[in-house]
């Protein structure tokens, strides 16, 4: 007779009545089973039958009880009644008919012939009336059905089931929960329509994320009906009757239940628990969960973009993923295979699924084993991860937590905005940094429209016009060339071609691209001369007809009153410029510069405060270059004195004056022999230079990069020499500043040698400034690759550590006389840390060492060079030295240990990352800057 409660209602109505109805119903069936027998000696229930009862008491007694109990059971029924047709979905799952065959059950206990009077004893001395009990149970099971006005959630559906957004209004719509509770399933409002609807979701509980939906733009009314039939189907019915959505188990099976787990995957179970015949993780919408497997053949979708009228879909095809914008023909404008933020494991083998897990996206082929992966955060098991394709057409990831909510990783998928093409309206220009523009050609054109429509059903002329130079397309990348011609033969191609409304022509290869529907254009910077690109526009586009003499008028009236502006504002602004030169304001910027140029003159060694038309006149009007950087071109330059300097011009600054001549003066008050020295600066109007002393020798990489045996080779003692003193500058910039400075973009090309071959670091200038007590500053940069510690890829904490692992990767360089990562040379020692790791183990020095210089395996420098480097450059920053360790061990004054090799898988995936160990720019004065290297909130390298 015990209720056993194991579902769970939306509120906690039941955690309080639960509790006193299983102990009324214990207690009653004491007194039943007491009813049937003799009492016992010592029972802690008896049944006594009164002796001081008389007969003629008996029968008043036994008709007033029943009298009572009639009354309370048929209060009792009409609440009952009341309550199932308020709710008939609570009363028949939580109180079945149980209920009313229990009052019938008690009515013919008090009603017993043979009783005559009832007293029992329980607890002690306390007595009562079995009628009293029985009406304090009717009044708890009374109060639980008024109180307790939702329906319950369920953890299993079996088949027989029905539900509605209104039997389950208490929970917000949600009638299953998993296990854990972490994801429920059930109806949620829409936003597909300004009106109330409901789309059948599953749903991240703590976050309320909808992560799947069987509905996603077919909403239902808060009526209609979600089955799972005695059958086993499961489906959605709107009112109409027809089926909006229904999950496909024909031929699978027959389902036993249905399950929501803790992974956030809906389940229709068979006899067969562990294979389910259907699960929601086999058909996404537009979000992937952490475990969840997509497969080539799956597709996820995004929510339509009402701006747009676009869709965007992510499939795995042809052995690559990639995602696609929903023209008329899909365009592909990412895939996997090219991203170059992927860790390749395996080469050459095709994507037929990928994983996505609580750190990373994991791309595998059909035998399952492990291609590539996309590294996302740190491993979190406690965390969901989940990736959202946008209706932007972005995939986004997003850590679901419980207690911590909801967060959101600056990667994405493309990296690069301007990398789909629809970002923009179609035929403008998207630039990386400064948003959409129109192209001039297009200029005269309203809303930057050319006007071509149905060019096929048209007898009018549309004249190719060319687009600006470096404008191109992403399309380009992903189809195949129309045909490899000439210019003319390319533009001939898309004139005689009616569908033709754009075309693109790679000058370097060749190739030659038609599109028939295009959306944004891009201009990314780099190669602005490879593509010449073309457009179709309508000849009548720009003005339009101009017949009427109405339209004619307007036009003339429009250019009087134009003019008339034009001339007042000239008249205006002549008055003004007048003003000013009869009273001109005080200057407080030049106050400012000239205060702060008093203040510098009393620093010794300052760097010079120069006029633009000093470094104009000392580089000769900028005419002689060194190179170009990511910040800016570098001219050589020669002061009156003779001295000859190295003028970096700044390009793409946001800070002011005043910020910038203080971080400059600090930056110049940094002396040291193996750091390049800045000579003076300049800040007038929108100009921003800096002027550093000449390094005759230029940069480190084209003397150890050698392709020629005697082409700027350099001998060992001057290869150990660099690298200390490399490190001596690294070690100042460390800990002997009074602001501790972390340069982030150690490379070769960032040491440079002077006329002595005395090794200089360069481009630490404006670099983060940090407190002694500061220990990391978290940043997305991305520094140059090939020298990027491991904490850059999982936006760790970075701290000086991460100069020592780029500084171990130079100092490998340095004595293998080759790049960290050689995609000639054989596996084995393509990626040249394992190699040395390896190597070291086995103590064989040698391989390590430069080929071409002469081995003395009596210098015991080569092994101490070979060991601080990979201390360096361990994994764990922890067990990296610091920089100023690193000069005692080279110099001999401390042993320098054997290092781990236990991150040799660490490496080899870190290594595959980059192709290339650098990337490529003219070795200067300065060395170029990776435009790639920009920060959330400062530049931690500066300006290059």
């Amino acid at each position: 007779m015990r209720f056993l409660l194991n579902s769970r209602l939306s509120s906690s109505c039941l955690v309080g009545w639960s509790g006193t109805l299983n102990s009324l119903c214990s207690f009653l069936l004491d007194v039943r089973n007491s009813l049937l027998r003799e009492p016992k000696h010592g029972s802690s229930v008896q049944i006594n039958y009164g002796s001081g009862f008389e007969e003629k008491n008996k029968g008043s007694e036994i008709k007033k009880q029943t009298g009572n109990l009639d009354k309370t059971v048929e209060e009792l029924s009409n609440v009952y009644r009341g309550a199932q047709e308020t709710n008939r979905k609570l009363y028949q799952e939580l109180f079945p008919i149980q209920i009313m065959q229990m009052c019938g059950w008690l009515l013919k206990v008090v009603r017993w012939e043979n009783l005559n009077c009832v007293h029992m004893e329980a607890h002690g001395n306390r007595r009562s009336s079995p009628t009293y009990l029985v009406m304090l149970w009717m009044i708890s099971v009374a109060s639980l059905l008024i109180t307790c006005r939702g329906s319950i959630q369920k953890q299993v559906l079996f088949p027989g089931f029905t539900a509605t957004q209104m039997d389950y209004i208490d929970n917000d719509g949600i009638f299953l929960l998993s296990n854990g509770s972490v994801f429920g399933f059930g109806f949620v409002t829409s936003n597909v329509s300004d009106n109330t609807f409901y789309i059948l979701a599953v749903v991240h509980m703590a976050t309320t994320t909808t992560v799947w939906s069987a509905n996603p733009n077919s909403p239902v009314t808060h009526s209609d009906d979600f089955f799972f039939d005695k059958d086993g189907n499961a489906f959605l019915q709107s009112g109409g009757g027809s089926n909006v959505w229904a999950a496909n188990i024909s031929g699978k099976g027959t389902a036993t239940s249905m399950q929501l787990l803790d992974s956030g995957n809906l389940v229709v179970l068979g006899k067969d628990a562990s294979s389910p015949l259907w699960q929601s993780f086999s058909h996404p919408t537009d979000t992937l969960l952490s475990g969840q497997n997509f497969i080539e053949g799956m597709t996820l979708m995004s929510k339509s973009n009402t701006v747009q009228n676009m869709t965007y879909t992510l499939q795995i095809k042809s052995g690559n993923m990639m995602l696609y914008a929903g023209f008329e023909t899909p365009q592909p404008y990412w895939s996997a295979q090219q991203d170059s933020r992927i860790i390749v494991n395996k080469n050459g083998d095709s994507i037929y699924s990928a994983n996505l897990s609580s750190a990373s996206w994991s791309f595998y082929d059909q035998s399952g084993s492990l291609l590539s992966q996309l590294v996302i955060a740190q491993e979190n098991a406690n965390a969901t991860l989940s990736a959202v394709l946008g209706s932007d057409g972005l995939i986004a990831f997003y850590m679901l937590q419980g207690g911590n909510g909801k967060s959101k990783f600056s990667i994405t998928v493309p990296a690069d905005s301007c990398d789909m093409p629809a970002y923009c309206s179609p035929y403008t220009i998207c630039s990386s940094g400064t948003g959409c523009q129109c192209p001039s050609a297009l200029g005269s054109f309203a809303n930057c429209n050319p006007g071509v429509t149905s060019a096929c059903k048209s007898n009018e002329e549309f004249p190719l016009v060319q687009l600006d130079s470096g404008v191109g397309y992403v399309g380009t990348n992903f189809f195949p060339p129309a045909a490899k011609t000439n210019l003319t033969g390319c533009k001939s191609a898309c004139t005689g071609n009616c569908s033709c409304v754009a075309v693109f022509f790679d000058q370097s290869s060749g190739n030659c691209f038609l599109f028939n529907q295009i959306g944004s254009l891009q201009h990314k910077g780099g190669n602005t001369t490879r593509f010449a690109s073309f457009i179709k526009v309508s000849s009548r586009g720009k003005g339009g007809s101009d017949s009427g003499s109405g339209k004619h008028n307007t036009i003339i009236i429009v250019i009087i009153l134009g003019t008339l502006a034009i001339i007042g504002v000239l008249i205006y602004i002549g008055f003004w410029i007048y003003k000013r030169k009869r009273h001109p304001p005080p200057s407080q910027d030049d106050a400012g510069s000239s205060e702060d140029d008093g203040f510098l003159q009393t620093i010794s060694g300052a760097p010079v405060r120069f006029t633009y038309r000093e470094l104009q006149d000392a580089t000769s009007n900028f005419c002689n270059k060194l190179g170009q950087g990511g910040f800016g071109s570098v001219y050589l330059g020669t002061l009156p004195d003779g001295s000859r300097i190295a003028v970096k011009k700044l390009e793409g600054i946001g800070q002011g004056k005043k910020e910038f001549r203080s971080e400059v003066t600090i930056i110049g008050s940094i002396h040291h022999i193996h750091l390049v020295k800045l000579r003076g600066f300049c800040t007038e109007g929108p100009h921003r230079l800096l002027a550093y002393e000449y390094m005759a020798n230029g940069s480190l990489d084209k003397w150890i990069f050698h392709s020629k045996e005697d082409d700027h080779l350099l001998d060992w003692d001057t290869r150990f020499n660099i690298a200390l003193g490399t490190a001596k500058g690294l070690a100042y910039l460390h800990q002997d500043c009074d602001s501790k400075i972390v340069h982030c973009d150690i490379k070769p090309e960032n040491v440079l040698l002077d006329d002595n071959f005395i090794a200089k670091v360069s481009d630490f200038g404006l670099a983060k400034l940090m407190t002694r007590e500061q220990s990391h500053v978290f940043t997305t940069l991305r520094g140059t690759r090939g020298y990027l510690a491991p904490e850059w890829l999982t936006n760790y904490a970075i701290s000086e550590k991460s100069d020592v692992y780029s500084y171990g990767m130079v100092l490998l360089e340095i004595i293998g006389g080759r790049k960290s990562y050689d995609p000639s040379e054989i596996s084995e020692k393509a990626h040249f840390p394992s190699f040395a790791f390896k190597k070291l183990e086995e103590g064989d020095l040698q391989d390590i060492f430069d080929a071409k210089l002469k081995y003395n395996d009596k210098d015991g420098r080569v092994e101490t060079a070979i060991k601080v480097a990979l201390w360096c450059i361990q994994d764990d920053f922890y067990q990296r030295p610091s920089m100023s360790k690193v000069v005692q061990m080279l110099e001999g004054v401390c042993e320098v240990l054997q290092p781990p090799v236990s991150s040799q898988i660490g490496y080899r995936l870190y290594a595959n990352a980059f192709k290339s160990s650098s990337e490529e720019g003219t070795s200067s004065g300065m060395s170029d800057y990776n435009s790639d290297a920009l920060l959330s909130a400062v530049r931690l390298s500066g300006p290059r």
